[in-house]
């Protein structure tokens, strides 16, 4: 989705220049959050200030939240039907594959020394043994800061200059959001508990969407029991299947828990956090980028993020009654994966598959 955001803006309309892009680049990589949202917004931060980003926030994920949307209800009133429950075994098995290859592609290239492997190992383990992946990300945080303080420091981009209208803006939606915050914790107190979660997963998502998956597992299965690992397995897969991140999967989860409003709630909270620290930080960047502290602690986190997901594979693992036939389409998967065959095409196929094998 970068490799198409930067097609549409640098090459086809000329919005920004590939140096400036990919300086944005760079800037959704080293904060968490959704990678692809938060460089939609750069290019429209770039373009037309705070109003522009918005707009290309929003953009960008209404067509998957509304996609979404149509995906649970279906859901909801046929997941028991027999020919449902034949397409999500396969497409469960499919997601394992999903997320083991998200993992190997994580470690492939981010464990480069002992340290880097020491790390995820250890996460891992700790969230084994019922550790909170929060406290194992600032954890492994603390690590880096320790480990990695003196790693290179790639080179700073051009400064970005302070707007005091863009601070002014910002500060109006903060104002805004405490106030929307604030009056849904009386109105409805599982939708502010709903939203506070997604906050929170959001802000400690270092590393993209996949990044999110342990959290939201750890958070919405283990802590809460929202719903088991096979249903929310079915939403993953659901959120293959639409046009934007992996995180929308939030809109299943709360569409599930309270219909409408929920998904909209759990959507709208899952992504907000990053639009604003994409707006709040692009002016800081060049001298955040520079500490070796940040990139000390960003790279632990991102290698902690490999255990996470490791972790989750083996969750997801665990919650699949195995045969050979599922066997195979996990191997198959993978190769398909690892051909870098488009994951739309694997969903699909591997959903038309599962209709006759399963």
């Amino acid at each position: 989705m970068v490799a198409y955001i930067k097609k549409m803006a640098v090459d086809r309309h000329k919005w920004i220049d590939e140096a400036t892009f990919k300086d944005g680049v760079v800037l959704c990589q080293s904060i968490p959050g959704s990678t692809a949202m938060q460089t939609a917004a750069y290019v429209g931060l770039r373009t037309r200030n705070i109003l522009g980003a918005f707009v290309s926030y929003v953009g960008f994920g209404l067509p998957a939240f509304i996609l979404m949307l149509v995906f649970s209800a279906l859901y909801t009133g046929s997941h028991n039907m027999p020919k449902v429950v034949s397409l999500f075994s396969g497409l469960q098995v499919i997601v394992v594959a999903i997320v083991a290859q998200a993992a190997f592609s994580f470690g492939k290239g981010m464990l480069k020394s002992y340290h880097d492997i020491f790390i995820p190992v250890i996460s891992g383990i700790l969230l084994w043994i019922g550790i909170s992946p929060f406290i194992v990300i600032l954890g492994a945080a603390l690590a880096g800061i320790m480990f990695f303080k003196k790693s290179d420091t790639p080179k700073a981009f051009n400064q970005v200059k302070k707007e005091t209208q863009i601070f002014k803006q910002i500060s109006l939606i903060v104002l805004f959001l405490s106030l929307s915050l604030t009056a849904l914790y009386f109105f409805d107190k599982n939708l502010f508990n709903l939203a506070a979660l997604m906050f929170k997963i959001d802000l400690f998502a270092f590393g993209g969407g996949f990044a999110a998956l342990p959290l939201m597992h750890h958070e919405i299965v283990g802590v809460r029991g929202w719903m088991s690992s096979k249903t929310f397995m079915d939403g993953i897969a659901l959120g293959q299947i639409t046009p934007g991140p992996i995180t929308m999967s939030t809109t299943f989860v709360g569409y599930l828990l309270y219909g409408f409003s929920g998904a909209a709630v759990a959507t709208l909270a899952i992504f907000t956090p990053s639009f604003l620290m994409v707006v709040l930080i692009t002016p800081f960047f060049d001298k955040l980028k520079g500490s070796p502290y940040f990139l000390g602690a960003t790279r632990a986190i991102y290698a902690s993020f490999v255990g996470l997901l490791c972790f989750v594979t083996i969750k997801f693992a665990y919650a699949v009654p195995w045969n050979m036939a599922k066997i195979l389409l996990v191997l198959i998967t993978l190769v398909a994966l690892f051909k870098k065959v488009d994951i739309l095409y694997v969903v699909l196929v591997g959903a038309l598959a599962s209709l006759f094998i399963f």
